[in-house]
């Protein structure tokens, strides 16, 4: 348990707080320190709307989008290893709405009405779309082992294409050509209008703490669609990770090709100075059509699968994180709201003034960033925010409330820090938490395990000594090397070692590997494994801190069967 307490104030810190767990000491801060102050300065209306019990208690989300057809259903099954009720899987858009798959002792499925009223869910104000989009969102529920730890979040299918001009915020009239339109756009072929879906993306962005952006190796065009719905998740760029999915289906020449062309696409939507972490593969369980880069892709999984089974172990701090976000977000709020409060005349001349205020937020912006030395970065869209400000009346809003600001100030500064140390030292004494089960389960180990019997481990499973197979050509180079009572010297020996070209840092590490017995030269079973590393290395492979005990010399070996074994084998 985690546990927040001044031993000196009688187990209560000086306002008299008690927490027992992190997730309380942040719902406790945000509902006494930070929402006064949403509340105070319509944050809600603007902004996001407030956070309930489920989304502090709620497990790690992992929210997949992309283009129709690049695997975003499929990618869910290869991690459950397992259909998920209301799946559909095709080539054209079939996923019609989003889908939350999460733990469930009994198989079934939520409709999106009954699932905005259940207060164990953390999807209660997603009532505010409206039943243009509760009809298109469902919750399938299963017992899996995978959602025990992380809850998955499936979206339609980002359209393409002509498919893109008719937005989803916007229904026709319901005509016989129209039907056909708003079936293909998975609309609800009615009179009233749709939902916003980037203004959904944006309300999952802040609430998962992974988003997945899938793309299909013949499929790299960005919509304005999917260009607006990445644009959505503006703020949310460390949780962005992006998958390249049926790289298989190209060969090694095309895919640097698409790669680069991803890139480069991406470059012009996410505004970002970092290069976006792209993972590729071919995420299902079919055999790949282009084996060539097969240990790539293997490679590419487990980073992938690394990176959402830390997920459980980093949600403490992945929701303080967006706490500490929102915070600064709520702050420069109050700062534009009250401004334009207090640049509001007494009686006459509102609307007028109002219009000047609107169309000088920029420079408004500026001028709070100067006096209140916050960074750029901390300001909500300029243009958002001025269609937004049409529909107030500017004298209804609040004065700047130095108190409220106050509060959170210190909130950010005292209260937030000392969480943030007492989640690193609990972690030190708690089990990681990982994702297990589906496709995580024994990823790592056995056989098939990536990187099993190559490099380092190569030899691991043998009787015999591995260095042994190449010993004879090593032999005929340590002889060259005029050895002393069958040794041969550091200086003779760098001579030999530098011709793989490796830094001297490299090939110092090879040297402490390989001289077991520590004298500081070399006999032929230690110029072997010497040999032996250096070319581990240069065909890409890390070297080990320690050397393991299948690659140590026989005649160093405590063990004198190996040397029965091993001179047998040379006889």
């Amino acid at each position: 348990m985690f546990t927040w307490v001044n031993k000196d104030q009688g187990g209560r810190n000086k306002e008299g707080d008690m927490f027992q767990t992190v997730t309380e000491g942040l719902q406790s801060l945000y509902t006494k320190k930070l929402l006064p102050l949403e509340e105070a300065y319509f944050f809600h209306d603007f902004h996001s709307p407030a956070l309930e019990e489920a989304d502090f208690q709620s497990k790690p989300m992992v929210l997949l989008v992309g283009q129709y057809s690049t695997g975003k259903t499929t990618f869910i099954r290869y991690l459950l290893e397992q259909d998920f009720p209301g799946m559909r899987i095709g080539p054209e858009p079939t996923t019609d709405g989003f889908i939350a798959v999460m733990y469930g002792e009994n198989e079934g499925v939520v409709p999106g009405n009954a699932l905005v009223v259940d207060p164990k869910k953390p999807f209660r104000k997603l009532n505010a779309f409206g039943n243009a989009f509760l009809n298109r969102f469902i919750c399938s529920q299963m017992p899996n082992q995978v959602l025990q730890s992380i809850s998955i979040i499936d979206t339609p299918g980002i359209l393409s294409g002509e498919k893109q001009r008719i937005s989803r915020a916007m229904v026709p009239k319901a005509s016989p050509g129209n039907v056909m339109l708003c079936k293909c756009l998975r609309f609800p072929h009615s009179d009233f209008p749709g939902y916003d879906f980037s203004e959904v993306l944006r309300w999952f962005g802040e609430r998962v703490d992974r988003i997945i952006l899938l793309f299909d190796a013949h499929k790299l065009d960005i919509s304005d669609e999917f260009s607006e719905a990445i644009k959505a998740f503006r703020g949310q760029d460390d949780k962005i990770r992006v998958v390249l999915n049926k790289a298989d289906q190209v060969d090694t020449q095309q895919l640097m090709r698409v790669y680069g062309a991803l890139m480069w696409s991406l470059g012009k939507v996410i505004n970002t100075p970092e290069v976006v972490r792209v993972y590729l593969g071919s995420f299902w369980a079919k055999p790949l059509q282009n084996t060539d880069n097969r240990r790539l892709f293997e490679a590419e999984a487990q980073d992938l699968f690394r990176d959402i089974q830390a997920l459980p172990r980093n949600a403490a701090l992945r929701k303080l994180n967006d706490l500490i976000k929102r915070a600064r977000l709520a702050k420069v709020h109050a700062y534009i709201i009250s401004y334009l409060k207090k640049e509001m005349p007494s009686l006459f001349g509102k609307e007028k003034k109002k219009e000047e205020l609107i169309a000088r937020l920029p420079e408004i912006y500026q001028m709070l960033q100067r006096e209140h030395h916050i960074s750029p970065g901390d300001f909500p869209s300029v243009n958002k925010m001025q269609e937004q400000l049409m529909h107030y009346d500017f004298s209804k809003f609040p004065s700047l409330k130095i108190k409220l600001i106050e509060s959170v100030d210190k909130m950010l500064s005292n209260k937030i820090s000392g969480l943030m140390t007492l989640i690193r030292e609990e972690e030190g004494k708690q089990p990681p938490q990982m994702v297990t089960g589906g496709a995580f389960e024994g990823s790592e180990d056995g056989p098939f395990g990536h990187g099993y019997g190559e490099g380092i481990s190569a030899g691991a499973d043998t009787e015999d000594w591995i260095v042994s197979r190449d010993k004879p050509r090593y032999d005929e180079i340590f002889y060259t090397l005029m050895p002393i009572n069958g040794k041969v010297t550091g200086v003779n020996a760098k001579k030999e070692m530098m011709n793989s070209r490796l830094p001297n840092t490299v090939l110092g590490k090879i040297w402490k590997l390989a001289d077991c017995d520590k004298d500081g030269m070399l006999d032929d079973e230690e110029f072997a494994l010497a040999q032996h590393l250096i070319k581990v290395k240069l065909e890409g492979f890390e070297l080990p801190s320690e050397l393991p005990s299948h690659l140590v010399p026989p005649s160093h070996r405590k063990n004198p069967t190996a040397d029965i074994l091993y001179n047998h084998q040379e006889d």
